[in-house]
């Protein structure tokens, strides 16, 4: 991979096509009209990243702050960044919010309070997703379904932040269809939020399903998929 002399960030050449190209062109091609891609860029090279956006990836997920600068350093505004880790805390600095054009991992009121706070010297509006821990796992972040939408009502009051929608993992499984009930259960309350009369979130985006479940997912109402190695590993079957 290299860069075209005169268009420092902007465009770039391929020096060779892998099947990274093809696994984007034919999960773009599989996937229904409306449906976005997030390209989880966790471990990936410089170079893999930009073959997967010359092939028509326009947002990139990363799980770490250092991913998100080696994305802005390399691309710029060409592509969107999304944080689609676990944030902490640490992570909600007003100098790495600049990096991300969403963050997909809001899962408790004193984060996104931290983040209001980070986001308002910024002047700045922040979208944001509320990660929704649809497996109920001790282990994971998110907030429970049932408590989903007080913790809605309380961040959408907050003036720099705007809740875009709902993100969900669902419980680790080899078997793709052990995640439809945490899909489904997700989309009932993305759709239940959604249709309140007050509601100051903009139910947008439904985010889930991950390389292993990504199809589930999108039959049971994703409109946004995070991938991984369905993208930058072995051929798309």
């Amino acid at each position: 991979m290299r860069r075209v002399r005169g268009q420092p960030g902007a465009r770039y050449e391929q020096d060779s096509m892998s099947h990274i190209t093809q696994n984007v062109e034919h999960v773009l091609r599989l996937l229904p009209e409306g449906v976005l891609v997030v390209a989880a860029i966790k471990g990936r090279t410089t170079g893999q990243v930009a073959e997967a956006v010359a092939a028509g990836i326009g947002i990139l997920g990363a799980n770490y702050v250092k991913d998100a600068r080696q994305a802005r350093a390399t691309f710029g505004e060409a592509v969107q960044c999304h944080f689609i880790g676990r944030l902490r805390p640490h992570d909600v600095r007003s100098g790495t919010l600049r990096l991300f054009d969403m963050i997909q991992s809001l899962g408790s009121l004193e984060l996104a309070i931290r983040l209001n706070t980070k986001a308002a010297a910024l002047d700045r509006v922040v979208p944001v997703l509320v990660e929704v821990n649809s497996g109920r796992e001790p282990q994971k972040d998110g907030v429970l379904p049932e408590h989903t939408p007080d913790l809605v009502d309380a961040v959408s009051r907050l003036s720099n932040i705007s809740i875009q929608g709902l993100m969900t993992m669902g419980p680790l499984s080899p078997d793709p269809d052990d995640y439809r009930p945490a899909f489904v259960e997700t989309r009932r309350l993305f759709e239940a939020i959604g249709g309140q009369a007050d509601v100051r979130a903009t139910m947008r985006y439904l985010s889930m399903g991950m390389s292993p479940s990504y199809r589930v997912a999108v039959e049971e109402g994703a409109n946004m998929v995070r991938l991984g190695s369905v993208l930058f590993d072995t051929p798309a079957d």
